[in-house]
């Protein structure tokens, strides 16, 4: 764009109260820039070209501004040229929407990560100059983080409030229509703009407050309430900006609240000899000049203006003494989707076929599949991570897949583990036919006992030497020990057996994996929760001193583990690695390969033979690895990094371990990353191990990369498991809501009820609902945002015997309104 052109854009920029950029670019793209002269703000975007007429498109993704601009004006351009602008313009329209779009999705994936790995807030210095209190906020690092939802509940982006107070959006994410509320409603909801502002409304009133943030958003969290909320008096508390040219803060509120039919609130400052302070201007200024008495007189005075003048369809009726339900959260953060190139070439196609054909997550037979071969291996070959070290790394891997009842974890986790299977029918037949020859060699043997004992005494009288030769002892040939490469549902002291049978290592596989989880919790089991954490190393002695079977001495312990568990389970038990209970020993946090995958809704039936090249070369891995042997009776292989994969170890540990010793992660993110030390270059050998064996004991560079790369689909994964501890487990409650709004909950005459028991709805049998105590949780979820109400029946019996049972009332808001 020539000199004069791109001025003429500039200064267009700059009229519409943009900080222009330094440059213009105009190749058709969309360029970011500062908008407000910060560094590292990039909300302002433009789009310009040269072709035909010169024109182009600017705004700002953080106000919401959004305008164009074009060298020559509408009167002064032909028909032709009138027509290419106008398809130009919508063209970068269009694009700028697709941007914008794509940036907010990411925007939002990176938010709900980064809450996902906040802490609980106790203490703020911003929140101690403001005077208010914490409400649904977190802490990062010395950052305040203040969620941005919609009406649904969808985490959309955060604003960071630091110790002074400086305040910034997460970068990209969508803030028009968002907010963040504060209380439940209960007739009245107030929209103000900035956090201390409704944390100081609502401690003065106890109403519930939607903070917009700044005064652009007013008007549009305005409509999206009245939309979710059409019987609420909705009150807007201004901002008084005073001394700013148009007062945007009155004149925002104004406009939001002729809008959505409410009321304006504005703060009313007492009178002093030394007059209103100049930076005085919203209600938290006010809470900090008067108290919360007058915050208090303001909005009850907007309120009272509404009921001197109230509008019918503002009239609740029975409504009035429930409040306003809240929607349900979004129950977890973002994962990965499981890509194919994340498998080694020789799993690759059988995997996919797997989950192709049963319609379930490739990541559960991806997972199961890469811990059974890594049993396979145990100890048998470890790999050196450092150069010049004797540190080393056994590859045994733990895995876990989670998922609700009916996605298929145990036909999935069965099929990847059919090889090991056929591998120890084949080891238990083979064990068979030897264990029947020992045992006749065992009956020939005390056979010959038996005669050279009669020979013996016709020879003692005679030949006392040949008698003493004849009853010498003979080495019994040594009983047949079939290897393990499965074990199901043993005691830790029969494991330990087997293990000293398989000292390089076999595979624990757990249909349900909460009863070993939770077991291990229980009083007496801390002999046993060390045998398996010390398991996980697998190189590792272990000793059993026990009266009756004495000490059993384990040269090595090493297992690996898969098995599936319910979302609701693991919920509970991931509570007590977050929160410093029993469970905070490392043990969850070994399952490095565990996996909770979205379950789509689309089912497609597939009817067709398994993929048997792919099955036929899978398999292959299998048994050649199931032939692996170690270097000697008691030293395994060692591996190696080639010197292109050991630098790029390096280059992605220091990093991470700076990561992890920093203090912004939660402290059971941290436990579980930490064993990512052990992951990445087990991960790495058994790629190698699939994809290169004949390699030389060196691992290139390409399975590092791939190690690095599942790491991170992991890690998504990971931040999910963590964040279920502080996030309620909403599948069922969302199943039984949405019978109740549909109607559903009737008797058996179709009459529809406003309460139920636990043991009543049970008997619908509805999905995840099957018995009282699942409808008890599941109602317990929707009682805390207001969908129903517990009540508590004492027995009706006359002496008072009998216990207590519960009962749930339906929010009148919620029933048949589907």
């Amino acid at each position: 764009m020539s000199g004069d052109l791109a001025e003429q854009f500039v200064s267009a920029i700059a009229a519409a109260g943009l900080s222009p950029p330094d440059s213009i670019s105009a190749d058709g793209a969309i360029h970011r820039f500062s908008t407000n002269g910060r560094r590292g703000d990039d909300s302002g975007w433009y789009i310009a070209h040269t072709d035909g007429t010169a024109a182009g498109a600017f705004g700002c993704w953080r106000t919401g501004l959004q305008s164009s601009w074009c060298a020559k004006s509408d009167s002064t351009m032909t028909a032709a040229e009138l027509s290419d602008h106008r398809q130009r313009v919508k063209a970068m329209q269009a694009q700028r929407e697709a941007d914008l779009l794509a940036t907010q999705l990411q925007a939002s994936q990176t938010a709900a990560a980064l809450w996902g790995q906040a802490d609980a807030v106790t203490a703020h210095p911003y929140l101690s100059s403001k005077g208010v209190q914490t409400h649904g906020l977190r802490m990062f690092a010395d950052k305040l983080l203040i969620p941005l939802r919609d009406t649904a509940g969808t985490l959309h982006s955060l604003q960071t409030i630091a110790p002074d107070g400086d305040k910034r959006f997460h970068p990209g994410g969508r803030v028009k229509g968002c907010y963040h509320s504060i209380g439940k409603p209960a007739g009245v909801l107030i929209v103000c703009e900035g956090y201390a502002t409704g944390a100081s409304i609502h401690e003065a009133t106890g109403h519930a407050v939607a903070v917009a943030f700044n005064a652009g958003n007013l008007h549009a969290v305005a409509l999206a309430l009245r939309a979710k909320y059409p019987a609420l008096k909705i009150i807007i508390a201004a901002d008084d900006d005073h001394l700013t040219d148009g007062n945007p803060g009155m004149s925002k509120a104004t406009a939001a609240a002729l809008a959505v039919g409410g009321v304006l609130a504005v703060p009313v400052f007492p009178t002093s000899e030394d007059g209103r302070p100049d930076k005085a201007t919203d209600f938290n200024d006010l809470y900090l000049l008067a108290g919360a008495d007058a915050v208090k007189a303001c909005i009850d005075g907007a309120i009272n203006s509404i009921a001197a003048c109230a509008r019918p369809d503002w009239a609740t009726g029975i409504n009035d003494a429930w409040a306003e339900p809240t929607p349900l959260p979004n129950a977890l953060p973002p994962v990965d989707p499981f890509d194919a190139e994340l498998l080694p070439v020789a799993l690759r196609a059988w995997v996919m076929d797997i989950a192709h054909r049963m319609q379930c997550p490739a990541d559960f037979p991806a997972v199961a599949a890469l811990v059974a071969l890594s049993s396979l291996i145990g100890a048998r070959a470890v790999v050196q991570p450092k150069a010049r070290d004797d540190w080393q790394v056994v590859p045994n891997l733990w895995g876990a897949v989670v998922g609700r009842p009916g996605v298929k974890k145990s036909p999935a986790l069965s099929e990847a583990l059919k090889p090991l299977n056929r591998l120890q029918a084949d080891e238990f037949e083979r064990w068979q036919l030897e264990h029947d020859a020992w045992a006749l060699d065992c009956k020939v043997m005390a056979m010959q006992d038996d005669a050279n004992e009669k020979k013996a005494k016709g020879l003692a009288g005679k030949d006392p030497a040949a008698a003493r030769a004849l009853l010498e002892p003979v080495d019994t040939p040594a009983e047949p020990v079939a290897r393990r490469y499965i074990v199901n549902d043993a005691t830790v002291e029969k494991l330990g057996e087997l293990m000293q049978q398989n000292p390089w290592g076999t595979l624990s596989y757990r249909d349900e994996l909460y009863g070993l989880l939770t077991g291990l919790d229980k009083q007496g089991q801390e002999g046993s929760r060390a045998f398996y954490l010390q398991s996980y190393d697998g190189n590792q002695g272990y000793t059993f001193d026990r009266i009756g079977r004495g000490t059993v001495h384990i040269p090595r312990v090493c297992l690996a583990m898969i098995g599936g568990i319910q979302p609701g389970r693991i919920q509970e038990y991931v509570r007590g690695a977050v929160a410093g209970g029993s469970a905070d020993d490392g043990l969850l946090q070994r399952f490095g390969l565990a996996v909770w995958p979205d379950i789509t809704g689309e089912f497609v039936h597939v009817d067709q033979w398994p993929d048997t090249p792919a099955k036929q070369t899978a398999w292959a891995v299998f048994e050649r690895l199931a032939e692996l042997q170690p270097a000697n009776d008691t030293d395994p292989q060692v591996w190696r990094f080639d010197d292109a994969a050991q630098a790029l170890f390096v280059e992605w540990l220091v990093p991470f371990e700076t990561e992890i010793r920093g203090d912004d992660l939660h402290p059971a993110m941290v436990s579980h990353l930490s064993k990512y030390r052990k992951l990445i270059p087990a991960l790495a050998l058994v790629f190698a191990l699939i994809d290169t064996p004949d390699s030389g004991g060196l691992i290139h560079e390409r399975e590092l990369i791939r190690a690095l790369s599942f790491g991170d689909y992991l890690r998504t994964h990971a931040n999910r498991l963590y964040a279920a501890a502080v996030t309620p487990e909403t599948t069922d409650a969302v199943t039984l809501l949405s019978r109740i709004k549909a109607g559903k909950l009737v008797d058996r005459d179709g009459v529809m009820l406003d309460s139920f028991t636990p043991r009543l709805m049970a008997l619908k049998h509805w999905a995840g609902l099957g018995t009282p105590d699942a409808v008890r949780k599941a109602a317990e979820v929707l009682a805390d945002y207001d969908w129903l109400r517990r009540d508590v029946v004492q027995s009706g019996d006359a002496l008072g015997r009998g216990r207590p049972s519960d009962r749930y009332t339906t929010n009148p808001m919620a029933r048949g309104t589907a």
